[in-house]
């Protein structure tokens, strides 16, 4: 199993290098595509032959279990389908003059090297390896965002560059607090922020280290997925972003960032009880909810819309993990996972809209569904999937976590997340329905959608449908994978 993991985090190391070498050809993007393809199939081996296990590599450098396979899954789905994507899109800006080929080379190797950041960030078995890997995605996805190199777009990606990395220095410090608790506690150096090694020694960290420690890593990796008070950064770069990478950040690497949340929470709960944690998921789960649904209401744009539902519904997520049973943390893996998928289809629909339209705009942006019937029946299974309605799998997740909730005794924050979910459920219908049958307007230009685009979109709707149709396969992952995080 150890080569499975290996070629799960080299494919996309590989593509890279050939990216960054031979520019944007191809044969490049399509071995970018093949490397997402090797992670998602490194990840259904895995989850194969584990079978609940956990596997150490490295001496302790790397540790791959059920969280980590159901990351590598989303990684391996949004990725592939963003990826593929990105090669009509790309074209596109060539042949339309909105980028050149030193953008379209630096896009062709940083994308790869985007996927192989979070594939490690998801592996890594020590905390100072998993902070190094989601500072990786920062430094790549910072370029992405500027892709354009617009005024715009140059703003977005400082705003992301410099509230991210106030978010990561956080994170710094309080890893550093948890190797000294973990140190004091008799950790040997090399292994003090070995998750094993916490896991273990847990119970004898000092508290009151542990509880700075904890709330500082809470607040840090919340900033990266995109929780409040440190979300102003997620809707100028989604917005200004290429349409796939934007897919790729909302689909994934918020989730990614999520995931160390996890991590962190199954320490602190056995070093200093549920209730601190808990407190802090909680604040800023419904605080993420409240200021999502706000936003929502007054959104004129199509790409800050479907960001603002990124924090919507990873707001709902901290409040899952809130919660932390086992039925919550399942439920919350399924959400991401179907989330990822959804939002991938509606994002990767905005780029030839915002091609024909030069604008995201939501008043230029009307009659969708009369003008192009593959964006117009795309764009509404997407959203029909974001609003968690059936048959689609965030229906099942939003009840599920509905339900862990209540058994958690939270009824109080159930009421209040079910609140602000009808508010941006109703933002969301005003808003997808005025794009998707809104009156078209004089001289409306023609859609043009890239073979390429076409099938990433037909692919990403059936994956939704069969989610939602039937998480059967995945049930065994989704729990398994909740018991070793929620049951320590």
């Amino acid at each position: 199993m150890t080569s499975i993991v290996m070629s799960a985090m080299l494919a996309p190391v590989l593509a890279a290098v050939a990216g960054a070498l031979g520019g944007w050809r191809r044969a490049t993007a399509v071995l970018t595509v093949l490397a997402a393809l090797v992670v998602l199939g490194c990840a259904v081996a895995l989850g194969i032959r584990l079978h609940g296990r956990e596997l150490v590599l490295a001496d302790g450098l790397l540790r791959v279990d059920g969280l980590s396979v159901t990351m590598l899954t989303v990684i391996g789905v949004v990725g592939a389908l963003a990826t593929w994507a990105g090669i009509g899109y790309i074209d596109a800006e060539l042949a339309h003059g909105h980028t050149d080929a030193k953008a379209a080379r630096a896009y062709a190797a940083l994308v790869p090297a985007f996927l192989a950041a979070m594939v490690v960030a998801v592996c890594a078995g020590n905390i100072g390896v998993i902070w190094t890997a989601v500072e990786a995605t920062t430094v790549a996805t910072a370029f992405l965002v500027g892709h354009r190199r617009t005024r715009a777009a140059l703003e977005a990606t400082w705003k992301y560059v410099v509230i991210c990395s106030v978010g990561i220095v956080v994170a710094f410090l309080g890893t550093v607090l948890l190797y000294f608790a973990a140190r004091h506690a008799g950790a040997p150096p090399e292994h003090a922020l070995d998750l094993d090694v916490l896991l273990t020694r847990a119970p004898g960290l000092d508290p009151g280290v542990t509880r700075l420690a904890a709330g500082l890593l809470l607040i840090g990796y919340c900033a990266k997925a995109g929780l409040a008070p440190f979300h102003t950064w997620l809707a100028d770069a989604h917005s200004q972003a290429p349409a796939p990478v934007s897919a790729l950040m909302s689909g994934v690497l918020l989730a990614v960032a999520f995931s160390v949340v996890l991590r962190v929470k199954a320490v602190a709960d056995q070093a200093i009880g549920t209730g601190y944690l808990r407190t802090g998921l909680l604040t800023l789960g419904l605080l993420t909810l409240a200021i999502a649904a706000l936003l929502l209401t007054v959104t004129r744009d199509v790409k800050r819309m479907l960001a603002y539902s990124s924090m919507e519904n990873m707001g709902l997520v901290a409040v899952a993990a809130a919660a932390g049973t086992r039925l919550a943390i399942a439920a919350l893996l399924l959400h991401v996972l179907a989330h990822g998928v959804g939002k991938t289809v509606l994002f990767l629909s905005t780029g030839p809209l915002q091609a024909a339209h030069d604008s995201t705009a939501i008043a230029s942006i009307t009659a969708v569904a009369a003008r192009s019937r593959l964006l117009g029946t795309a764009f509404a299974a997407g959203m029909v999937a974001l609003l968690g309605l059936p048959p689609f799998a965030l229906f099942a997740s939003e009840l599920a976590i509905a339900r862990s909730l209540a058994d958690a005794r939270l009824a109080w924050a159930l009421g209040a997340a079910l609140l602000l979910i009808a508010i941006a459920f109703a933002a969301l219908v005003r808003n997808s329905s005025r794009i998707l049958l809104g009156p078209a307007p004089s001289g409306a230009p023609a859609i043009a959608v890239p073979a390429t685009l076409a099938t990433a979109l037909a692919v990403g709707i059936a994956a939704a449908l069969a989610l939602g149709v039937t998480a059967g396969p995945l049930t065994d992952l989704f729990t398994t994978a909740a018991g070793q995080v929620a049951a320590r």
